[in-house]
């Protein structure tokens, strides 16, 4: 007898707090949701939120975009062509340029649209000032978007002029932080942490006790990357780095705080997801969602719709749905002293000389 037809639709459904989503798959911010176009290119994808491109009130921020440079590089740190996937991603960004208040009517006008492909456009803030912050989160709340991502963990904060952006790292002033977001507005906020931290975890649940109904996790590193040639900085500055190498950092701080906050606690993995088999790595990790950024800058929107269906092929095989995957991983991470023991197991992976032989 047949087994039953999979529901592959149902199977991919997810919720992350409050929001019913229809996969677990989120276009995260950056360049290529710079424009309306983009934005309806992620939602025809198959994307079940798309994070617009972030603002804030910081001219010099705005400023930022006309310096911004990229490069992919591969092995050995040679340059490779921008477009097409894998390697490693250093670059430095700028704000949407556009008027706050022009940009968040548009956002808005596609968040109504996203209601027809059952998905959400998102705005993004990213903070410099609080106050000014707590104003356009009031702005995006007043102009009937449904969803804010208060990214307080951008990896440019040092870099930045005239604190023109926020990498904060202390758990008590992210706390701080989001609560003042929490008590201005209504609508579900994610709050996008740095990866530039000892304890990510603490500052995961700093956030949650400010009252944000998801937590973001891992924003990029700051890196420098001489050239040999020139035996100047790649790019001539520090820079955002990124990458497929990044996904086990992100799997660990994921699991980490999962068992730290506790599992009906929403997470969102960022950092390192490439493809839907390493969405669904980061979901057994404890992400109940996860952001996909340099894979669509250099590989184009089709990337988010090759996810989601990639990943209900993993559901298909496995019968399972994608709610069921979420910190099965973690859940299992065991202690080195609970770990059997191999005495002689180490010495298959060192040169024979160590052995003498």
């Amino acid at each position: 007898m047949a087994p039953p037809a999979f529901d592959r639709a149902g199977a991919l459904r997810v919720r992350v707090g409050p929001l019913a989503l229809k996969n677990p798959v989120v276009c995260a911010s950056g360049e290529h949701v710079m424009t309306e176009a983009g934005i309806r290119a992620a939602l025809g994808a198959g994307a079940a939120v798309v994070v617009a491109k972030s603002i804030n009130e910081s001219a010099a921020a705005r400023r930022q975009l006309a310096q911004t440079d990229y490069l992919r590089a591969g092995a050995g740190w040679q340059p490779l062509p921008w477009r097409g996937s894998g390697g490693s991603i250093l670059c430095r960004s700028g704000l949407q340029p556009r008027d706050s208040a022009d940009w968040i009517a548009a956002v808005a006008a596609l968040d109504r649209e996203a209601r027809a492909h059952d998905a959400y456009v998102a705005a993004s803030v990213i903070l410099a000032d609080l106050d000014a912050a707590v104003s356009l989160a009031r702005e995006i709340e007043a102009a009937g978007i449904r969803l804010l991502e208060f990214n307080v963990g951008t990896p440019y904060g040092d870099e930045a002029a005239h604190g023109g952006v926020t990498t904060e790292r202390a758990a008590e002033k992210v706390g701080a932080q989001v609560a003042a977001i929490r008590r201005a507005v209504g609508i579900p906020v994610w709050v996008k942490l740095t990866g530039q931290s000892e304890n990510v975890a603490a500052l995961a649940a700093a956030a949650r006790d400010g009252g944000a109904t998801a937590v973001t996790m891992i924003g990029r590193m700051l890196g420098m990357l001489p050239d040999l040639d020139t035996m100047a900085p790649a790019l001539d500055t520090n820079l955002g780095y990124g990458g497929d190498w990044a996904l086990p950092l992100t799997c660990y701080w994921l699991a980490r705080s999962r068992k730290r906050l506790g599992a009906d606690a929403p997470l969102i993995g960022t950092n390192g997801a490439r493809s839907g088999a390493d969405v669904a790595r980061m979901l057994l990790a404890g992400a109940s969602a996860v952001e996909l950024c340099s894979a669509v800058l250099t590989g184009g929107f089709g990337v988010l719709g090759a996810a989601v269906d990639e990943l209900a092929d993993y559901l298909e095989r496995k019968r399972c749905r994608a709610p069921d995957l979420v910190g099965r991983a973690a859940d299992r991470v065991l202690p080195y002293a609970e770990l059997p023991a191999r005495a002689e197991h180490w010495r298959a992976f060192v040169p024979a000389e160590t052995l003498g032989d």
